[in-house]
């Protein structure tokens, strides 16, 4: 039996298993654990428990980060800061089209990581000479996607609420015009895209309730017959279960799928 611990480096972020050994723990205690990519300063997320068999092989949380760790965070900070001031300047003077957003640093401060988005690939040997020059340690330039960049920055969406992926979401899901289709939302992308310009990651919040709700209705367009006579299914209402039927008379009439399965 080991003890494992959830521990999380983003308030937003993905949720990593550390062996948490004989570390009396609870969750938002900070502590300082062993990553690939060095030292790391995190928070615990989900409090130690014991576990036969995880199936891999874990990393091991370090120590309780004591106030020392804290300071040192703080500079850490003022490292990131004055690396990604740097590497603006650079990524101007050089013509670089590309849009810089994070520099992160590990704890053990042996590695900057730069996070940009861009259209396409970027040619940015130069620019890593100037930054090993300036900075003296291992420099990785990473790219990724434009809900990356909304989940860092964070906003208010169109809800009035803070962004979904910079508040809770620790990743995302693949997310289709089909699930609008399903929930019987407006296909205007202005109306179902976030601000990162892609369709809201809230679509998929609801979506299997929607289809689950769905399979027990009627489908639109189905002849039915009821009490007051013949007609044809030509709205539905998910969240209430209900439909409106158009009888052959063109008036419109109202069931729950309760009603129907009373007829």
């Amino acid at each position: 039996m080991i003890k494992v611990a959830g521990v999380k480096f983003k308030t937003a972020g993905k949720i990593y298993d550390f062996k948490s050994d004989a570390f009396v723990l609870k969750e938002g205690d900070p502590v300082i654990v062993e990553t690939e990519q060095g030292l790391g300063f995190g928070k615990i997320a989900i409090s130690p428990v014991e576990v036969e068999n995880v199936g891999k092989k874990l990393k091991q949380i370090v120590r309780i980060a004591t106030k020392e760790d804290f300071i040192k965070r703080e500079e850490i900070k003022k490292l990131e800061k004055k690396a990604f001031d740097f590497c603006i300047q650079c990524i101007n003077d050089l013509n670089l089209l590309m849009n810089l957003f994070s520099v992160e640093s590990t704890f053990d401060r042996n590695k900057l990581t730069f996070f940009y988005t861009a259209d396409g690939r970027i040619d940015f040997r130069e620019l890593i000479k100037l930054l090993v020059k300036e900075f003296s340690i291992r420099i990785e330039m990473r790219q990724v996607g434009i809900r990356n960049l909304s989940k860092h920055c964070g906003g208010i969406g169109k809800c009035g609420r803070e962004l979904c992926c910079s508040s809770f979401m620790h990743s995302f899901e693949p997310v289709s015009i089909k699930m609008a289709k399903e929930q019987g939302l407006s296909l205007n992308p202005t109306k179902i895209s976030g601000v990162c310009g892609r369709l809201m990651c809230c679509l998929t919040f609801e979506n299997e309730t929607y289809k689950s709700l769905k399979r027990q209705m009627p489908k639109l367009g189905r002849k039915i017959t009821i009490e007051e006579g013949k007609g044809k299914v030509v709205r539905q209402n998910v969240l209430k279960e209900s439909i409106t039927i158009r009888l052959e008379d063109n008036t419109e009439i109202e069931k729950t799928i309760q009603q129907l399965g009373n007829q």
